[in-house]
């Protein structure tokens, strides 16, 4: 995720007469990432929601795997997702309102072979938006995980090895989660009230297996 396509994306919503402001921060560093939201709050904005979206999918040897791999991907996995929710709820709280919202993967499940790492952060990241939940939820907070089980039809997949990754994508058959699909329903979670929460939801194509 490059400043380039965050600027890009914001030119389109502003394009679609809405309002955006691109930041780019290091969502392991925790001075970053509260710097985000007091910059935020100091112009007098009201965050309403929160998306964390952060991690890459990088296989691995168990046993030929440095520590400093397994570090690395705690921390993109699972420690941005503390710092960014410590953030955010601190001003949720205040507020009485807001929506955070976690994603995960089928690794948030189950674990395969060559993805021992992933695996730890993101099954350690369900179980860590289950106990915020149960917390914040009687304080207005919406607090959901939402478990994306299947190749993504964006650039990050269609570009990866020279093209190989979205033949990939292609030999599933669907084409993969379809972004504006994927978006629609972040939006239908932060549109519910109260009254019926969803905590956590599975996304997949028809044919992927689970």
């Amino acid at each position: 995720r490059t400043f380039q396509k965050i600027e890009a994306v914001a030119a389109q919503i502003h394009a679609n007469a809405g309002e955006a402001v691109a930041f780019r921060l290091d969502a392991e560093d925790i001075h970053q990432v509260q710097a985000l939201f007091d910059t935020i709050t100091s112009q007098n904005e009201r965050i309403t929601a929160v998306i964390h979206n952060v991690g890459g999918n990088i296989p691995s040897i168990f046993l030929r795997s440095p520590l400093s791999f397994f570090t690395q991907m705690w921390q993109s996995t699972f420690l941005s997702a503390y710092l960014v929710s410590q953030s955010c709820l601190k001003i949720f709280k205040d507020q009485n309102h807001g929506t955070l919202i976690f994603t995960g993967a089928s690794a948030s499940l189950r674990g395969k072979p060559f993805f021992a790492a992933f695996t730890m952060g993101k099954s350690a990241l369900r179980t860590y938006a289950l106990n915020l939940a149960q917390i914040y939820k009687s304080q207005g907070i919406h607090i959901a995980h939402v478990i994306i089980d299947g190749m993504v039809d964006g650039d990050r997949v269609n570009k990866a090895l020279f093209g190989l990754g979205r033949l990939a994508r292609l030999t599933r058959g669907t084409g993969g989660l379809n972004i504006d699909a994927i978006a629609e329903n972040y939006w239908m979670l932060y549109q519910q009230t109260p009254q019926l929460w969803t905590h956590e939801l599975d996304l997949r194509p028809y044919q992927e297996k689970f």
